[in-house]
Parts: C-alpha cells; structure tokens; sequence
C-alpha cells in the first residue's frame, strides 16, 4: 500500500503546530468500507554454507536485479542489514492476499537459493551480531542518530537484527475509527505471544519469547510507542499529538543528515528550532511520519507492525486470526471482550509469550474466534497453530528445540535450505 496523492505541494513551508497537526489528523485516515488486505514480509538473509557471514549488498542485489516484477506484484526492498522484505499490493479478501504472497515468496526463496543464499523467517537474527550493510543516505542517518541517542544500542538492533509481517488493513467507515484502532492495539499483547518467534538474538538466548519485541520496547516511546491519548476516542489527534512530539530524525539538504540533537518536530515547525536553516515543508512533515514506528501506525490505512517473523507454518493462519479479528464486526466485538484484560501487557507478552495464563486465556480465545470465521481454505492452516496455542506454545519454543538438539549454527543452516 502507498500513500495517495496530497492535494497540497509538497514544498509548501508549513507555518504552525496547529496547521501541521490540522494536516496530519485530516489524512491519516481514509474513511470507507473494510476489506483491503496488504502483506509486507521480511526475512534474514542467510550463506547456509557459513551462517556467520552476513551476504554483502552486491550479492543479494545480484539476486534481486532479475526479479523484478514478481508474479503477483510484490515489491522487493532490502533493509539495513540485509533482510529482505516483500511488499504485497493490497488485495481484496485476505485469501487472495495470502496465496499471493506466499507465491511471489517462493519465487523469492528459489532465487536466493539458486545464489546459494537463503532466507530465514524470524523476529530476530539469532546468529550475527548487528550491522548495516545497505548504504542508502536515509540508513546511514539513521544509525547516526541512534547513535547520538540513548537507545543507540536497541537502534542498531532494531535497524539491522529485527524481521516482521506487517499486515496492512483499511481504516474503515469513519464512525469506527476510534474503536477500530483501540482493538488493532489491544489486540497487540495477544498477537504477540501468539506469534512471538525470536528467543535469541546475537547468538545468545535473550530470556525473551519475542527478542524483537524486546527491542522495539528499549526504543524511544515518543517514537516507538503506541499512539493512543487517554481516551482513545480521536485517532487523527492522537497521531497528530505523537508526530509533533516526537523528535526529528532526518532533515535533507538535500540528502537525508542525522539530527544528533533532540528536536521534537513541534520546535521545528513553530521556529524555535531551525533545521537545515529553514522551517519545514510539506514533504518534511511526511517524510519525518515515515520516521515513526509505533506498533499501529495510520497511514490512511492502518499498519499492524507487532508481528514477529514467521515460517510458512505459521504465518498464514496469524495473519488470517489478525485479518479476521479485526475485519469482522463479530469478531471484532467478541475479541475486545477476550483481550480487555491484557490489553496493556505489551513486555508480558514479549517475555514469556503463552507462560502467562492471562494471555494464554485471551489468545485460546481469539483463535477460537478466528477459526471459525476464516475462509473454510484455510481451515487446515489454522491447525498448527491451534495446537500451539492449546498447547502453552508459541514458534519460538519450536526453534528454541532444534537449536538444542542441533546447535544454532547448524539450525539456521537448515533453515535458510527451508528445512524444519
């Protein structure tokens, strides 16, 4: 999904907080009926012949470079450290969402292995210690300013070690917006444990279910953070009030330079502040929402950003009970209700996953709520991960035992060959 035209220029200098904030509000949310699905999908980049050794930019961009368009439309982007991220457009139906990303990954997969590279689908590389390997202006700023920050350390592992599926959904008929992304974050915790799938991170088990998770949470909250006011009852507001507190991170002139000290974007666009020399345009405003990466970001759409990684054993299903708890106004009723008790308990869910009985509760729950509601084709998907969740289990328990059976080396081998 991309962001639709602005009817207003792009080098327009804004003049004001408020107007910034006006702008913000009235565009972060599209109103209209649900049924739009987008996938985005990341996985590590691998040598299964030395899993220590993190491929160069040259090698994966030689693989790219005859991909290019993928059956199904997937754009293909490459991240810091060398992860790979499938982009799907928005499909109608989360089926046909699903079937395409999964046949534009196996294209993917098939490419990577015919360089003898692979891909490993995890929250977190369990292996390599952090490292940038794309040299874009955009990422070399950035790691400049976590670096300038106190949270440099969770910034280089957020940028280089982390992998998600991100699933993008309409925002709905405006009259639902507010409790629309109050469930899209109080689902969060849940979907968490359910789908937490990197115990280890640098080569070393974390004591964390969701590594990734763990990481997001040591970032900045005025940049990481959820977005939600006190009430939750005006999403434009509450996004519009995130924005302009939150420190800008990139200023172009015209490149993208690191902002090493702390200036929230208010400072800037009221002229306390001057960057670059100057008040910020249009297209800064934008460009510094695309800075931000709170675990439901609106951008026209919603974005649901709180999923680890995961292996085709799994990922359809979790997408499928994400879809369908919040797509589905039944549903979407029944699974407020499920998950009001442990709609806050975000480092929760991130340790120790279904350990928790609360959690456990409301993810038995949701599941059950989904399954019978997901198209009947993927009923046998949904299988696995029922077991799990009946079970007190989440992926990464599964990975956690091949690598005490095998060792981690020879686990991520294996995956990267897309065994296990």
């Amino acid at each position: 999904m991309t962001f639709a035209a602005s009817s207003t220029a792009v080098d327009t200098e804004i003049l004001s907080s408020a107007a910034a904030a006006e702008y913000i509000a009235e565009g972060c949310l599209v109103d209209g009926p649900v049924g739009c699905v987008g996938l985005e999908v990341e996985g590590h980049c691998f040598d299964p012949a030395d899993p220590l050794r993190r491929p160069s930019w040259g090698e994966i961009g030689d693989v790219l470079k005859w991909l290019s368009p993928l059956p199904d439309g997937s754009a293909i982007s490459v991240e810091p450290g060398g992860a790979v991220e499938l982009s799907g457009p928005p499909m109608v139906g989360v089926l046909p969402a699903i079937d395409a990303m999964a046949r534009d990954q196996a294209v993917l997969r098939s490419a990577f292995a015919e360089a003898g590279l692979g891909l490993v689908f995890l929250g977190a590389d369990p292996l390599r210690p952090p490292h940038r390997i794309n040299p874009g202006a955009r990422y070399r700023a950035m790691e400049e300013f976590f670096a300038s920050s106190h949270s440099g350390e969770a910034g280089a592992a957020m940028m280089t070690s982390t992998a998600s599926i991100q699933v993008n959904l309409d925002a709905g008929p405006q009259a639902d917006w507010a409790a629309r992304v109050r469930l899209a974050h109080a689902l969060g915790p849940t979907m968490i444990a359910i789908a937490a799938n990197s115990p280890m991170l640098d080569g070393d088990f974390s004591g964390w279910q969701s590594s990734r998770q763990r990481v997001w949470g040591q970032m900045d909250s005025a940049r990481c953070g959820p977005i939600l006011g006190v009430s939750g009852d005006d999403p434009g507001t509450d996004w519009a009030r995130y924005a302009l507190k939150a420190p800008v991170m990139l200023v172009h002139q015209p490149d993208a330079v690191a902002v090493t000290q702390y200036v929230p974007f208010t400072d800037w666009v009221d002229g306390r502040v001057l960057l670059g020399g100057r008040r910020p345009t249009v297209a800064d405003l934008e460009y510094h929402l695309t800075t931000l990466f709170p675990p439901v970001r609106p951008r026209q759409w919603l974005e649901i950003r709180y999923l680890d990684s995961l292996p085709d054993r799994y990922w359809p299903a979790v997408v499928a009970t994400m879809v369908t708890l919040l797509d589905d106004p039944v549903a979407a009723d029944l699974a407020a209700d499920a998950v009001e008790p442990v709609a806050t308990a975000w480092d929760t869910a991130a340790r120790v996953g279904l350990g928790d009985r609360r959690l456990r509760r409301a993810a038995k729950r949701c599941i059950a709520i989904a399954a019978d509601r997901v198209p009947p084709a993927l009923g046998d998907a949904m299988q696995p991960l029922i077991r799990n969740v009946e079970g007190g289990r989440c992926p990464a328990d599964d990975f956690a035992d091949e690598v005490f059976e095998h060792g981690i080396a020879q686990t991520v081998t294996q995956l990267a060959q897309g065994g296990l």
